[in-house]
């Protein structure tokens, strides 16, 4: 969070203005990834159905949580964009904004007369992100999409789990978090061309692909090898030791030792400095195939060992280890502390609150949170008035039902 003694200094995204029409989850986080660095975010729900993610996981007093998190930085107000009214008012908020972020199903914005064609219509310079489950065309366009849908279809649940159990999703947004971090990269690399070019221009991002760059090479493997990447539990097929390991004291540490010179640390480190010698341990795809007495070796040290004396050991020998956290120890771990990856903020609904701080650091114009997620249509009226909307104007439309 901002400290008001400091004296401010600019934020990248100053003078950015960001319509987020998008909910669940991609697409509003990377609404919030520029509203933490400056953008001004005008978040648009629907009069009567708010943005699902204010209802979604544990509430405090009624208030969703995670909305606290994905609503920082932006100005919520309602428009019914089906209704006359709130298409209007739109347009007129398009005018004068460089982003709009959507994820409706592909034909849902034309159907409403709010397409490619009207927006740039309103505004040439606008730069449109389009963030579905499966893209703007092909077979399965108009498919309801979601973050689940693109991990089971990508790969990753395929190769993620113990060899002889089932595929494995994710407890949580992996997808969607992916493809919100490509849309904001998107949406930047479309603004630059616009700098060059003076024309504004369509994203089509499909929450299916970003995660199938995440997870690496398997498409080349299998294009040039026929190689399927098999489920391995927590070793790797590229490098071993790598695994998880059980401490004396009944907790879990993580090693990897995707460097050969790190791999020979820890051979070293648990007393079975002859393996370093063995022919095979000279590659990390070969000590692979050797797992087995890796982590026999790694596994037995380990276990004789408090989690606190591993990790000790491990850092004075240069080698790469790292505790199993939960959320509890997240919240006291020294480096994040040391880092403020997670922040206070100061709500006024619920006081202060503890949560994620900005994706990164910049040294000369750094992002903020100013505010945690606010109230459903709490900046209506201001929005509008500040577009031009008489008080008339404003009741008018809250008559019809399009705010």
């Amino acid at each position: 969070m901002t400290d008001p003694t400091k004296t401010p200094r600019p934020s990248p995204l100053s003078g950015l203005r960001v319509l987020d029409l998008a909910t669940l989850f991609a697409g509003p986080l990377a609404a919030t990834m520029l509203g933490d660095f400056g953008a001004e975010v005008i978040k648009v729900e629907h009069p009567r159905r708010p943005d699902p993610s204010r209802g979604h996981g544990p509430a405090k007093d009624g208030v969703g949580l995670w909305w606290k998190l994905l609503g920082r930085n932006k100005r919520p107000i309602t428009l019914d964009l089906s209704a006359p009214g709130g298409r209007a008012t739109l347009l007129r908020l398009v005018a004068d904004a460089d982003v709009v972020i959507e994820n409706f199903r592909p034909g849902t914005l034309e159907k409403w007369d709010l397409g490619w064609e009207e927006l740039s219509a309103a505004n040439p310079r606008l730069v449109l992100a389009r963030v579905t489950g499966f893209g703007q065309f092909g077979p399965y366009a108009r498919r309801p999409g979601f973050g689940t849908l693109a991990e089971a279809m990508s790969g990753f649940a395929a190769a993620t789990g113990e060899p002889d159990g089932p595929p494995t999703l994710p407890p949580f947004g992996l997808a969607d978090s992916i493809a919100g971090l490509a849309t904001a990269y998107a949406v930047m690399t479309a603004l630059a061309a616009r700098d060059r070019t003076g024309r504004g221009q369509v994203v089509d991002l499909a929450i299916i692909e970003p995660i199938l760059l995440a997870i690496g090479p398997q498409t080349l493997w299998y294009d040039q090898l026929g190689h399927v990447q098999p489920r391995t539990g927590n070793r790797s097929t590229n490098n071993a030791p790598r695994n998880l390991y059980r401490t004396a004291d009944g907790a879990w540490v993580a090693v990897s030792t995707s460097a050969q010179s790190v791999a020979e640390r820890v051979m070293r480190l648990v007393g079975r400095p002859d393996l370093v010698d063995e022919p095979w341990f000279a590659t990390g795809v070969e000590r692979a195939r050797h797992a087995d007495v890796l982590d026999a070796a790694v596994g037995d040290w380990i276990a004789l060992r408090t989690r606190e004396e591993v990790v000790a050991s491990f850092e004075k020998a240069e080698a790469a280890v790292a505790p199993i956290q939960d959320v509890r120890d997240v919240m006291t771990d020294p480096q994040y502390g040391a880092l403020d990856t997670v922040t206070t903020v100061d709500d006024p609904e619920l006081g202060p609150l503890r949560m994620q701080n900005v994706l990164f650091r910049l040294s000369e114009t750094p992002g903020a949170i100013h505010w945690a997620g606010r109230a459903h249509g709490a900046d209506t009226d201001a929005v509008l008035t500040e577009l031009g909307l008489t008080g008339a104007e404003i009741g008018a439309l809250r008559a019809e039902g399009a705010v």
